[in-house]
């Protein structure tokens, strides 16, 4: 019995919903569906009754949700005891981030934690918030600066942060690159470049709200799904794009980034994320470090 199996159960069971199911664990409903019929498969037994409209637990559901509970718990237990205690033999934190953060936020915070605690060893993913926290549930991170999802899973904390800045990325020939700050009024005739939703919702969403606040239409010109690739759009001129203001550090030529105007600036939410009731003395170190720095790092966000 798969304990990768059990947890699609679990999620299914509680939500009675494979497309919240599938998105609380951020995967695609159709291999959640897949994976509890292999647990049903493995057990010899109808666990859930499904129709197009409905989901529900069938006895033997019920009774192995009770139990799958329990032994989930037990087996996060006993992975966050061996983690803690191979982290206390091996000083190392393994920490993931989001590339705007990678770029903007996490060069300062590794700089003064590494002034406080040389004897650390930083181990660095960059990726998107959706396959980062599948990495720190299977043990594979430590911590992350991610974007709070919506719908959270009970087994990580997130702590909030600060909210970054967005801006606008335009081409250093376009008519608006002379420009100190921008209006979304000044976008509505812009194609715009924007990121696929599945894996940055926030960022899709911030520009399609922006839009939708200021009563026009955002007329989509592209579809992108990394940041550099975005930028890297912009500077051919193919649209405009509104990212975070720290996505300005990566080194693209021929792009200018501008400041949205004060009724228009809204800003994107980064926080900390972990496994929640685990223990580990290194990461509650540059915890401890980022709170109490947060004010200078905000600044600049």
């Amino acid at each position: 019995m798969d304990l990768h199996h059990l947890r699609c159960f679990v999620a299914a069971a509680e939500e009675l919903h494979f497309g919240r199911a599938a998105q609380r664990l951020d995967m695609l409903p159709s291999a959640l569906g897949r994976f509890v019929r292999l647990l049903e498969e493995d057990l010899g037994t109808r666990l859930m009754t499904r129709t197009t409209r409905s989901v529900a637990l069938t006895d033997d559901g019920a009774v192995l949700l009770k139990e799958a509970r329990a032994l989930l718990t037990q087996a996060d237990a006993l992975a966050g005891k061996f983690r803690t205690r191979g982290r206390k033999r091996a000083a190392i934190i393994r920490v993931g981030a989001i590339d705007s953060a990678a770029a903007g936020l996490l060069p300062k915070l590794l700089h003064d934690f590494r002034q406080r605690r040389p004897d650390v060893t930083v181990q660095l993913v960059e990726d998107k918030t959706v396959r980062l926290l599948p990495r720190l549930l299977s043990g594979r991170l430590d911590l992350a600066l991610v974007r709070p999802p919506e719908r959270p899973d009970k087994r990580l904390e997130f702590a909030f942060l600060l909210h970054e800045t967005a801006v606008v990325a335009v081409a250093d020939r376009h008519p608006l690159a002379s420009r100190k700050r921008v209006a979304i009024a000044n976008l509505k005739n812009e194609p715009l470049i924007v990121p696929e939703r599945r894996s940055r919702p926030h960022s899709h969403d911030l520009t399609m709200k922006l839009f939708a606040e200021a009563g026009l239409d955002a007329r989509v010109a592209q579809i992108a799904d990394e940041k550099q690739t975005i930028v890297n759009l912009v500077s051919t001129g193919l649209g405009v794009a509104i990212v975070p203001r720290w996505t300005s550090r990566m080194a693209t030529r021929g792009v200018r980034f501008i400041r949205l105007a004060a009724s228009d600036m809204n800003k994107l939410p980064l926080a900390a994320a972990w496994t929640r009731g685990t223990r580990d003395p290194v990461r509650d170190d540059i915890l401890k470090m980022l709170k109490a720095d947060l004010p200078r790092y905000a600044r600049e966000a």
